[in-house]
């Protein structure tokens, strides 16, 4: 354990991309397959499940400090950080555990999980004796599922293909499910990351993925479009499609379907399950699956905005148990854009166009209307093509997908095989004032960083209106602007509860946000889907905010 918290507490100080290279290697070169395996593991994104409650550390922590609760309390809010915040306040550790991290791991946190509260006030305390103050916040960090590391997977992958001598794509694609939930790191699993590459390996990879390819964000006016990217006909364009990107993988007489973030969902979809009997061995389809109204039969009904609000999927996402009714009343479809893999080849270094092409073929065979074709749209100019985009809202999609027609299948967001770019919509736009503000994480930790937003309940001559809150945010404010926020928070707090203080309203920012809702679980009767800062609008009244009609209007 120890030397994976070094190795975290190296990583978290440093902003060199080459100086974390070097600290990841040298942890690999010298852990044992097992703490390596679990590294891989944490550093790449996976975090199990939280194994205690938040409620039941915080008890421990004061009982054993020792300290008023009150001023626990305290040194919390300023830390920012419940691990620190306890491994700062516990006794230092008169011995120190010589054990792995997979020892600690799968020995004595994973068990934890389910314990009696009296169990774990019992067992917890022994644990922490045993480590000093570094690995505790590790550990603790581990327990609750918060665990977060300045590196990426890419940087991860780079790591260990340079370690093992390898490509990086390979270790790539060995990594793609890695994190999922049901996979449990172990030496084995971490001794074929690194191992040589085969001839076989190929044929041996089961119901695994591939790496997904992502595209870049495209903003320029569509006027600079021809200078940017060359003639339209040069360019697949498709619907960007609102829902959960995922790959359809039929192998070996069975069916797996990953989400984009390497989650194993096919039990998740039961309605899919009928594509096994439709789809050949060997086939691995990219695509989006959506919630869509079960009317429309046949591609050209596609625009007739079968496509559902996101918001709808989410709902059925967020269950436990997925009964006949959720399962009828948010019925989904897969929407193919690239065909990955046939007859057991991959077809990624193919072109675009002759991926789609059989793709078309694949769809078409399967007739299964749990399978659609994604269709594609033309123009004879970037102009055309942005005139139909504009439609995009009404359609229930959020833009248009351009893919360049020679392009190979690449890795994650890279242009070393072909690109590919979305252009989105603009997103929403209001303007709201800040109520409440929450002090954040990390260097943020003493500035409040976090906010909530409102809008008014009525215009400005409707007489007495109060202001309702709709979204929270905290991305998009320069560090200097966020000191001044912090300062005049201090200066208007109204009142406190817990972590959040209520202010004064007196600042108005412009949010944007890429989807709205109607929603029950908020006050304000709406949910805005990715909210963040645009602009301080110190140019606006709180009077000249914007109010809930205005964001009843976007619903339409």
């Amino acid at each position: 354990m120890k030397a994976f918290a070094e190795l975290y507490a190296e990583l978290d100080a440093s902003t060199s991309n080459n100086a974390k290279l070097a600290a990841m290697q040298n942890y690999f070169a010298q852990a044992t397959p097992e703490d390596a395996a679990w590294a891989v593991y944490f550093l790449s994104g996976g975090r199990p499940r939280q194994l205690v409650p938040v409620r039941v550390l915080r008890e421990l922590a004061v009982a054993i400090s020792g300290l008023p609760e009150w001023l626990f309390e305290e040194s919390y809010q300023a830390v920012g950080d419940l691990a620190e915040t306890i491994s700062l306040v516990l006794p230092q550790a008169s011995h120190h555990s010589t054990d792995g991290l997979a020892t600690w791991v799968e020995d004595k946190l994973l068990p934890l999980r389910g314990e009696t509260a009296q169990s774990l006030a019992h067992r917890l305390p022994m644990l922490w004796a045993q480590l000093d103050s570094l690995s505790l916040m590790v550990c603790i960090k581990l327990i609750t599922g918060s665990l977060r590391v300045g590196v990426s997977r890419l940087l991860v992958t780079r790591a260990l293909a340079a370690m093992a001598h390898l490509d990086s794509k390979r270790v790539a694609q060995r990594l793609v499910g890695y994190t999922d939930q049901s996979h449990r790191p172990n030496a084995t699993s971490y001794l074929k990351l690194i191992a040589a590459e085969s001839q076989d390996e190929h044929a041996q990879r089961g119901g695994q993925p591939y790496p997904f390819f992502l595209a870049h964000a495209l903003s320029p006016p569509v006027e600079q479009f021809e200078t940017l990217l060359g003639p339209v006909q040069q360019w697949q364009v498709e619907w960007k499609w609102d829902g959960i990107r995922a790959q359809v993988i039929k192998r070996d007489g069975r069916l797996w379907i990953w989400s984009r973030g390497e989650d194993l969902v096919t039990e998740r979809f039961p309605e899919l399950d009928s594509l096994i009997l439709g789809l050949p061995d060997g086939t691995v389809i990219d695509a989006e699956i959506v919630a869509w109204k079960s009317a429309p039969t046949g591609i050209e009904k596609v625009f007739q905005s079968a496509a559902q609000p996101f918001a709808l999927l989410q709902q059925r996402i967020g269950r436990k148990t997925l009964d006949r009714k959720i399962l009828e009343d948010v019925p989904v479809v897969l929407l193919a854009f690239d065909l990955l893999e046939w007859q057991g080849e991959d077809w990624r270094n193919r072109r675009q166009a002759e991926r789609r092409a059989q793709l078309e073929w694949v769809t078409g065979d399967c007739a299964n209307p749990r399978l659609r074709l994604s269709p594609l749209l033309s123009g004879d100019t970037w102009l055309d093509l942005a005139r139909q985009r504009e439609a995009s809202r009404a359609l229930g999609v959020e833009g248009l997908m351009l893919k360049a027609r020679d392009a190979l299948y690449g890795i994650g967001r890279t242009k070393d095989m072909g690109v590919w770019w979305k252009w989105k919509v603009d997103p929403f736009s209001v303007d709201a004032v800040l109520i409440h503000a929450q002090q954040g994480q990390g260097r943020r930790a003493s500035l409040y960083s976090n906010y909530t937003f409102a809008v008014w309940d009525g215009p400005p001559d409707a007489g007495e209106r109060s202001l309702v809150p709709f979204a929270k945010a905290y991305s998009g404010l320069s560090d200097d602007e966020i000191r001044q926020i912090d300062s005049i928070v201090r200066k208007t707090t109204v009142e406190k509860f817990g972590p959040l203080t209520s202010v004064q309203p007196s600042l108005v920012f412009e949010l944007v946000f890429e989807g709205i809702a109607l929603s029950r679980r908020h006050k304000s009767g709406i949910a805005v889907r990715f909210p963040r800062i645009l602009r301080w609008r110190k140019d606006k009244s709180v009077d000249e905010a914007d109010t809930l009609t205005t964001l009843q209007n976007l619903l339409s």
